[in-house]
């Protein structure tokens, strides 16, 4: 008995959420996220990397 399996979930094919950095990070280069009750500081680096600290 061979039986074939296909993916039917459509969140696995779909298309990430996407926003440009500029417009997250604002004219400071830097945002705080809220994840689960922490903070999180999103900011670029002058080499122009992002940074993820707690």
């Amino acid at each position: 008995m061979n039986k074939t399996f296909t993916a039917t979930n459509t969140q696995s094919a779909a298309i990430p959420r996407q926003i440009d950095s500029k417009q997250l990070l604002g004219p400071d280069g830097r945002v705080v996220i809220i994840h689960e009750g922490q903070q999180y500081q999103l900011r670029q680096t002058q080499a122009g990397k992002l940074i993820l600290t707690k």
